[in-house]
């Protein structure tokens, strides 16, 4: 019985002796077709490395289904007989690298390809770094702006690093990160009888969308190597994220990313000079047309570029069946990244008849004079085929401009081509990438934009600029080609309330859409919008009359609105949440948005006094009852009918604004922020809270009573221990906090204490610890022991649910096995449980694809110096980009900075828990480590750093002792 696997030591064994069983079963003229369509040229044996030195067969069968990954094996190309002529032609023309242009690099005679700067930097200095770390997983980012060489510069380090590590590059439409995982742990382990044979697998994932989820395919990589069982003290994945940005500026640089922009140096100058000479000398009759090369050899002179696309187009005639499929080309490869056409089904739409594979007749040569604007592309999928792009991402853009600046065809028109024609959405080769295409260039807005920039996709925007009587005629194709997408109506209904402001077309695109989609919250979500915006619409116009009746009007728009934000956040906590997309908090704050149109409406709707006295009934100064019978009311039998009809909403509203405000207090300060809209609704909620404190938090500088000193923390936002832990990263004056402090001191001196004095007492314990951080010699800090008694004081009353989480998280940081306080200390374990179900009831609906914040680490120091934030942290060790960088590669823990200022805790392992100790020798606090892979390769005695969340204390950097 044959093995999975055959080894190879020296040469390679007779073809019979080496086979596995899948092989011998396929037909040799279907392995050599195969073979030739896969770029490998009938390459019969390819090997893969292991860490012994050996080298292991790759199974065709073991290849076919790692069918997400494309691997690249320690023997590529050898043994190959493709044309090193028209590889290297495919190339300078603009066609995407292979393998083989490597390969051929390397043959005598030949000049290697151009090494970028940052070659050496990725190669010699990031990668060896890398691997020196402690975690199962590591990534590294190299960002390039659209072709500008970002891709082969990041196969050109794999190639030159398949002696040293398994090497693959992730294959488009992957979209199944577990799958993948899978797959990389399989690829990881294939072969290897031992652990120690292993070696390291170097992943490139060409062009995410977002760097969250290279962050998502770690975590994926590391729950598979735990289900696995595999432990290693050096990283045994590493990614190399090649993503293509939009602009240099505003990007987060680290010492784990690397940038590529469109402007060489020196050196490469010189180095593209050098290189002109051989191609030329090579391919002088072709040399004309090699515009990859040459956009690049100009250093992407804007005026080459456009130059060449004003030069070919002069004849360009959109009657014609191949100038409207390069128009086409052009607009899918402006507006979305690695966008193409199957060649089948660019040969039925231009009705040539199928060629063979080896024909000498290229679809290209259909396109006559245009041909040098195309190349063809093979598209590694779940069955690979060959498609057409544009050569350059630049070339696109220009020839696109090109054709609108001379009116030979607009982009509207074009759109309406790609939506209409049948034939684009019929072929099966490449059906699914390019309705998923098309769907992303209508509706992916550009979040990195602000204001009315980002309302709808860059190309919808455009139109809407230059054929804005056009738009209305390409979304209703869009919705009659997507006629199952939920997304289509939402999009509609998008552009009649906020460009047209026809609100009875968009409430009723909306609810088509929630038909379609009824427990999605973002199609729920425009349906409240279209509603919040048809009421913004009106105060705005302000044509309603100031009567009872507009008054009434308004009001039934917003109780309207107010449900439907309701309802979107009881979809968003019933999502599915099998994907790692993030909680939907719109719902949220479309309530507290409507809520501040209420306070407007009032104040638009009613005269000064009547509003003063309204103010008072909606802070509760005033009863309902006795609201009726005041002054600016009394004669006006219509507004007291209005305010009785909405009086359950008018009288809860601060109730309702105060409780969504805090929900994004804890949202935002305990959760981990995956959005890029964190800005956004963090400043839009700054607006609102404004009018909040306007209506509600009457602050009197002369009464020195409870109640105001209670609203004016209420009105600092420091009336929560989730809006006092906010303040260490929102850069709040010290003289500010001091003034937080004494307030909190003189509540606590005033009150009346018992359990009434609890949520006081726990909010001035960290009122004082916030303080300590921002200003450390602040006299208004309190001694740390007093700080101690306060909290034993409250831990010795039964604490309710609604102050369970924040009690028991700043006991567990404060008393973190103290010897001056054994009592309370001895009972942490419990407290961490407790603390743990808290977390899970009041975050645990909301707190999908996001993880616990750790607002403090144990540190060095005693007292207040035990507790080191993370704001501190990330001061010691550079910018909020760098830190993430540095966590998540697991090097945090070895900056000198880091090191001087946290505690190592130890413990042992026992069982697949980790056991940290106490000063009580048979007293023990199980902690969970951040990566449980850290557990099965520890047994025994450990030590640790000590982090703090709100689900429970967090074991990072667990090393043997």
């Amino acid at each position: 019985m044959l093995h999975d696997y055959v080894y190879v030591t020296e040469c390679f064994p007779d073809r019979e002796n080496c086979l596995t069983m899948d092989e011998q079963s396929l037909p040799e003229g279907e392995t050599e077709e195969m073979s030739i369509r896969e770029g490998q040229s009938n390459q019969s044996h390819r090997f893969l490395l292991c860490g012994n030195g050996e080298k292991v067969l790759l199974s065709k069968k073991v290849e076919a289904n790692l069918d997400a990954l494309s691997i690249l094996c320690v023997n590529e190309c050898e043994g190959g007989n493709l044309n090193k002529h028209e590889i290297e032609e495919h190339f300078y023309k603009g066609g995407k690298v292979s393998w083989w242009n490597f390969y051929f690099s390397e043959e005598p005679g030949s000049t290697s390809l151009i090494k970028r700067d940052k070659y050496d930097v990725i190669r010699n200095v990031i990668i060896p770094n890398l691997c020196n770390l402690n975690v199962a997983c590591v990534s590294f980012n190299l960002f390039h702006l659209p072709g500008c060489g970002g891709t082969t510069l990041a196969m050109h380090v794999l190639w030159s690093l398949k002696d040293t590590f398994r090497c693959a590059v992730l294959k488009e439409g992957s979209s199944d990160l577990a799958v993948v995982a899978s797959q990389v742990v399989q690829l990881l382990t294939y072969g290897a009888v031992e652990q120690s044979a292993q070696l390291p697998v170097l992943l490139m994932l060409d062009d995410f969308e977002e760097k969250d989820s290279v962050f998502d395919l770690k975590q994926h990589i590391v729950k598979e190597m735990e289900k696995k069982n595999l432990s290693s003290q050096c990283p045994q994945v590493i990614l190399l994220n090649c993503m293509r940005i939009e602009s240099m500026e505003n990007t987060d640089l680290t010492e784990d990313t690397v940038l590529i922009g469109n402007n060489l140096s020196a050196p490469e100058q010189k180095c593209f000079q050098e290189k002109l000479r051989e191609v030329d000398e090579v391919h002088k009759q072709d040399l004309e047309t090699f515009y990859g090369f040459m956009v690049m050899k100009k250093n992407f002179l804007p005026e080459y570029i456009q130059g060449v696309a004003r030069n070919v187009l002069k004849s360009f005639d959109f009657e014609d069946k191949h100038a409207e499929l390069l128009a086409v080309l052009f607009l899918l490869n402006t507006y979305c990244k690695g966008a193409y056409l199957s060649v089948s089904l660019c040969e039925e739409f231009l009705g040539i008849k199928t060629k063979p594979y080896c024909g000498s007749n290229k679809v290209e040569d259909a396109f006559g004079k245009f041909s040098t604007l195309v190349t063809q592309c093979r598209v590694k999928d779940n069955v690979d085929y060959d498609a057409l792009k544009i050569i350059h991402p630049s070339m696109a853009e220009s020839c696109l401009q090109e054709l609108v600046a001379s009116k030979k065809a607009a982009k509207a028109e074009i759109t309406n081509l790609l939506l209409m024609e049948n034939k684009f959405f019929t072929c099966v080769q490449g059906k699914t990438k390019l309705w998923e295409d098309v769907h992303s260039i209508l509706v992916k807005r550009d979040m990195k934009c602000g204001g009315e920039n980002n309302r709808f996709s860059p190309l919808v925007q455009d139109i809407i600029k230059e054929s804005p009587g056009a738009i209305e005629i390409v979304l209703f194709n869009a919705v009659e080609r997507f006629t199952d997408n939920a997304v289509m109506f939402q999009l509609l209904a998008r552009y009649h309330y906020l460009v047209k402001k026809n609100f009875r077309q968009a409430e009723q695109c909306a609810w088509q859409a929630q038909e379609l989609s009824p427990k999605n919250s973002y199609i729920s979500d425009t349906c409240a919008q279209v509603i919040k915006h048809e009421l913004k619409f009106e105060l705005k116009r302000d044509l309603i009359p100031d009567t009872p009746g507009g008054l009434d009007e308004y009001l039934r728009m917003a109780h309207s609105a107010t449900d439907a934000f309701r309802e979107t956040q009881e979809i968003a906590k019933k999502e599915d949440k099998r994907d790692n997309t993030p909680y939907n908090s719109a719902g949220h704050l479309g309530e507290i948005q409507v809520a501040v149109m209420i306070l407007e409406i009032l104040q638009s709707q009613l005269n000064s006094d009547q509003y003063n006295t309204m103010k008072c009934f909606l802070n509760g100064s005033i009863k309902t009852h006795d609201f009726l019978k005041i002054h600016p009311f009394k004669h006006s039998a219509g507004y007291c009918s209005v305010v009785q009809q909405y009086s359950n909403i008018l009288c809860n509203l601060q109730h309702n604004m105060k409780r969504q405000f805090d929900f994004f207090n804890s949202f935002f300060v305990h959760l981990t922020a995956r959005t890029s809209s964190k800005e956004q609704i963090q400043s839009e909620l700054a607006r609102c809270f404004s009018f909040y404190v306007d209506v509600f938090c009457n602050i009197s500088t002369q009464l020195n009573d409870l109640s105001s000193n209670w609203q004016f923390l209420e009105s600092k936002n420091a009336d929560t221990y989730s809006g006092l832990l906010n303040f260490l990263s929102n850069n709040i004056e010290s003289n500010e906090m001091e003034e937080i402090v004494e307030k909190y001191a003189f509540i606590i001196e005033n009150s009346t204490g018992g359990s009434n004095g609890v949520k006081e007492r726990i909010n001035f314990i960290y009122a004082n610890i916030v303080l300590y951080c921002i200003k450390p010699e602040s006299r208004s800090i309190r001694p740390f022991e007093s700080l101690q008694k306060t909290l034993s004081e409250v831990l010795t009353h039964p604490a309710t649910f609604k102050d369970s989480m924040e009690l028991h998280f700043i006991a567990v940081a404060l008393l973190w096995p103290q010897l001056s306080v054994p009592k309370f200390s001895e009972r942490l374990g419990t407290y961490v449980s407790q603390m743990s179900r808290s977390f899970q009831k009041e975050l645990g609906a909301v707190c999908h694809a996001k993880w616990p914040v750790v607002h403090f680490y144990l540190g060095k120091e005693k007292g207040y110096g035990s507790l080191v934030s993370q704001e501190n942290m990330s001061k010691s060790v550079g910018s909020e980009a760098n830190i993430s960088s540095l966590f998540q590669n697991g090097k945090l823990w070895n900056e000198e900075a880091v090191r001087q200022q946290l505690c190592r805790v130890t413990g042992r392992v026992e069982k697949d828990a980790l056991l940290a100790d106490t000063s009580k020798a048979d007293f023990n606090i199980e902690v969970k480590p951040f990566y449980k892979r850290q557990l099965s390769s520890q047994v025994g005695k450990v030590s640790f750093l000590l982090g703090f969340t709100m689900k429970g204390p967090l074991a990072f950097d667990i090393q043997l002792k």
